[in-house]
């Protein structure tokens, strides 16, 4: 739902002095992106929500269908390139419903790249929602080797099952000295854009707005939330 010009616009108006792209598993937008913000005097962080596979990039079986989420930014000129490699090796190699890199690809191409462990989809949240604890210590220490630059990464929605995974992510950072990232999904720009995001789903997915049993996000506050909000959602 968000536009690229009204995004950063809204951010610039917010009072921010940077803002990054993360569309899921695609960087179609990112030229744009970096265009608008510097425009702006906004400092614009490429970046992409890959979905990674719970196998291998070229396994194509029934299991296969199910992935994860990472978050990768890039910090330098080396990170988006290794970003556009991960993202078009997706498409030719790993495309399977979905555009999917492997730890393979992940390791191969990790240079200049920050990597945060995702939203309540990426695998080390699953793992804690599982009550698979030291699974989820052995995922993180392995994306920590792989790219250095790590977060946990921790989102405050009123979804029930995201106060379990805070938790474990919260017991995480202390036991590994990992430290935290509090982010916010953006969906669409303001607040009030939410009911138009639900039409956009039913188009996307082929299903009237009356259907109860329909795809639905799970609130209104998939927005571009103000420095303050931010702050006062984390203030611990």
């Amino acid at each position: 739902m968000c536009r690229i010009f009204q995004l950063v616009a809204k951010a610039k108006e917010l009072g921010m002095d940077s803002l990054a792209i993360t569309d899921h598993g695609v960087l179609y937008g990112v030229i744009t992106f970096y265009t608008a913000a510097k425009e702006i005097g906004l400092k614009p962080i490429i970046g992409c929500e890959v979905y990674v596979t719970e196998t291998n990039r070229h396994s194509r079986s029934s299991s296969d269908k199910n992935h994860y989420h990472l978050t990768l930014l890039a910090k330098n000129e080396q990170g988006y390139h290794n970003l556009i490699q991960l993202v078009t090796k997706a498409h030719l190699e790993g495309f399977y419903y979905k555009p999917r890199v492997d730890k393979e690809l992940l390791t191969l191409h990790h240079g200049g790249l920050i990597a945060l462990s995702g939203c309540v989809h990426g695998q080390i949240p699953q793992l804690l929602l599982q009550g698979r604890y030291e699974e989820a210590i052995a995922e993180t220490l392995w994306h920590k080797d792989v790219f250095g630059d790590f977060y946990l990464e921790i989102q405050r929605h009123p979804i029930p099952e995201l106060e379990q995974i805070n938790q474990g992510l919260l017991r995480l950072s202390t036991e590994l000295s990992i430290p935290i990232a509090a982010t916010n999904d953006v969906h669409y720009v303001n607040k009030e854009d939410a009911s138009i995001q639900e039409i956009l789903l039913c188009i996307q997915t082929n299903t009237s707005v009356y259907d109860g049993k329909r795809l639905k996000m799970s609130g209104d506050f998939f927005y571009l939330k103000s420095p303050k909000e931010m702050t006062d959602l984390f203030a611990d």
